[in-house]
């Protein structure tokens, strides 16, 4: 037994004043004579034993009360603690990630993590809960029952080490207080493994709760496949077990209409097709019937009318090779000669290419810089033997490269960097032994960026600095053979497609993602994003002949978004969740460190809970003062 105040038990020493008032009371009986002496005699002594039992009574009864009320006065108590903290915080981090949905005995484990807290008994305690992508701070839990109850699902996943590290700076600085951190998730295999330091004044505590069933079935990803003059091959890849996508049917939907049905051909595959018609619009979606996960049974996919991209040739050399790359279905191509150039037409454009010009006017270099600042692209093609100083003078205003030296030398393009944004998803694969391109006349670039395509010397032949995109040598037949190679296309038209960045398929929530709507915006104007009563603003820049979008932590929910400008509906959008937690894999935590790992949430809380209570006796020596008053007031009033 511990006491709260035990300097109060010095009081104990004044119980020595009654006893001293007892055995040594002057008071005396007094003796009177009478005649019949033996009959008297037989009395004085009965009288003087029950006088002297009843005051040894009243005092001990008294000291016994004296006792009671200076021991509830010192507040004992039992504690499981050696060193008395009256005082403790919890902080609970539950992971309402999607892999939560999972089911466990007693249905999905996020709800039933949810009711096992409320049933706790933390209706009195202040209690700080948080989330993925909520914090509620010092709550109980009977407070926030409705807000626990209503915990909706986040598409962000917090890394568990980020969650440790944001659970302990939610603790007060007051180090005498019990703090208790306890992680509720199912702890998901991630990328990085949970690392946990040693810390004295904070017990951590890990609940990981484990599903049934571990086998999910989820729609991975949608692409286009195959395109026509006619049709559009659209692919759905699936993941699961194989017996799980065995005749499995995958639908889609035009809206709310059910356009067409399929099913897994070859579960080797793990996936279908569908075809539409190439000039569908259409704000689509993937469905499956999957009984484990449901955030990943649906996939939300669009298809805009196609915007066409503005290019503008200004020649002094044939165009012919450009006009095959920008075909008409996807570019509005306008060449002109350098002399016959209307430099109102340049506003309008998503890409310029100075095709061999000799020299480039200041005039076109002003108007060029004034296009790169409104986020227009540019790509040039130099002359042979052309100006130097006057295309240094433009790439001086548009970006940071210049060019000198000009060469007569035979040399092969030989290096591609494959992780430049123009051969994004180009080649399947690295090729090392693709025939070689070749240039007779070259100049070299000065460039801090990495180049696009390089000589076999390391030297670039195709770099991006800015806006502008800058090749090192004339890509005529007579100085290359660079246009006939399999490299020009994809090099020219990924610049020309790179210039207009127009809305995907589909975007990933949670990850930074841009694109380009194709309009002119009025002053003050913004555009929106709307799906039923959600209506947001993105992150925005509006350029003169299109509105650069870029979203991240926003949209929170998965759908085919409108893209409207005071109402009108311009285009659409779709966003869904990351695939990430589909996979049902979890960590290990046997060996975790310097942390208490349990699978029953109930058992951890109740242990807790245990752990910290004070068992409070105060009240017990309150009622046995009572008890001895009563006992005092029963011996003086009938004790004879």
């Amino acid at each position: 037994m511990q006491f709260k105040n035990p300097e109060l038990l010095y009081a104990l020493l004044l119980l020595l004043i009654p006893i001293i008032v007892h055995l040594f009371q002057l008071r005396r009986f007094q003796k009177v004579d009478f005649t019949n002496v033996v009959f008297l005699k037989s009395v004085t002594i009965q009288t003087r034993k029950s006088s002297q039992l009843k005051k040894w009574l009243t005092l001990i009864t008294r000291l016994l009360l004296l006792t009671a009320v200076i021991i509830s006065f010192a507040q004992p108590y039992f504690s499981k603690d050696d060193s008395f903290k009256l005082d403790s915080e919890t902080v609970i981090y539950l992971d309402n990630s999607f892999s939560m949905q999972a089911k466990g005995n007693q249905g999905e484990l996020l709800k039933r993590a949810v009711q096992d807290i409320l049933e706790s008994n933390y209706n009195d305690e202040k209690v700080t809960f948080f989330t993925n992508n909520s914090t509620l701070k010092n709550s109980s839990s009977k407070t926030i029952q409705n807000d626990l109850l209503q915990l909706a699902y986040s598409s962000n996943q917090l890394d568990y080490n980020a969650a440790i590290l944001k659970g302990k700076a939610l603790f007060s600085k007051d180090n005498s207080t019990r703090k208790n951190l306890i992680l509720i998730s199912d702890f998901q295999q991630l990328q990085q493994g949970i690392e946990i330091q040693s810390d004295s004044s904070i017990n951590t505590n890990l609940i990981q709760l484990k599903p049934v069933n571990t086998n999910n079935v989820s729609i991975d990803s949608l692409y286009v496949s195959k395109i026509n003059s006619s049709n559009i091959e659209l692919t759905v890849s699936l993941d699961g077990s194989p017996e799980s996508l065995e005749n499995l049917p995958v639908s889609l939907f035009n809206g709310e209409n059910l356009v067409a049905k399929s099913a897994v051909s070859s579960t080797s595959l793990n996936s279908t097709t569908f075809s539409i018609p190439n000039n569908v619009k259409m704000n689509g979606k993937i469905t499956i019937d999957d009984a484990s996960l449901q955030f990943d049974n649906t996939l939300f996919f669009n298809i805009n009318e196609r915007s066409k991209i503005n290019v503008l040739t200004i020649n002094e050399a044939s165009d012919n090779f450009l006009k095959r790359i920008f075909t008409d279905d996807e570019f509005d191509l306008q060449s002109v000669q350098a002399n016959q150039l209307n430099f109102n037409d340049i506003s309008k454009q998503n890409l310029i290419i100075l095709n061999e010009l000799v020299s480039i006017p200041v005039s076109l270099s002003n108007a060029l810089q004034n296009f790169t600042n409104n986020g227009g692209d540019v790509l040039i093609i130099p002359a042979i033997k052309a100006n130097i100083n006057s295309y240094n003078q433009c790439l001086s205003g548009i970006g940071n490269a210049t060019l000198s030296n000009e060469t007569i030398a035979d040399k092969n393009i030989t290096s591609i960097n494959y992780s430049h944004p123009v051969f994004n998803a180009v080649f399947d694969k690295q090729v090392s032994n693709f025939q070689y391109p070749i240039v007779h006349n070259y100049y070299n670039i000065n460039a801090p960026e990495s180049a696009i395509l390089s000589f076999e010397d390391n030297k670039p032949f195709l770099v991006q600095t800015a806006n502008t995109f800058v090749f090192a040598a004339s890509l005529n037949a007579e100085n290359s053979n660079f246009i006939d190679s399999p490299l020009i296309v994809p090099t020219i038209y990924n610049i020309g497609r790179q210039s207009l960045k127009l809305p995907k398929l589909y975007y990933n929530i949670g990850e930074e993602n841009s694109f380009d709507v194709n309009t002119i915006m009025q002053q003050d104007a913004i555009l929106k994003l709307k799906f039923d009563a959600v209506e947001i603003i993105p992150q925005q820049q509006t350029l003169s002949n299109k509105v650069s979008v870029v979203t991240n932590e926003t949209p929170e929910t998965a759908s085919t978004y409108a893209i409207t400008n005071n109402n009108e509906v311009l285009e659409h959008i779709s966003f869904n969740y990351n695939r990430s937690e589909s996979n049902l894999r979890f960590q290990n935590l046997s060996s975790i460190q310097n942390a208490t790992i349990s699978n029953s949430l109930p058992e951890l809380l109740t242990n807790i809970k245990s752990d910290t209570n004070i068992n409070a006796l105060w009240k017990w020596f309150v009622i046995f003062a009572l008890i001895f008053l009563i006992i005092e007031m029963l011996i003086l009033k009938y004790f004879k």
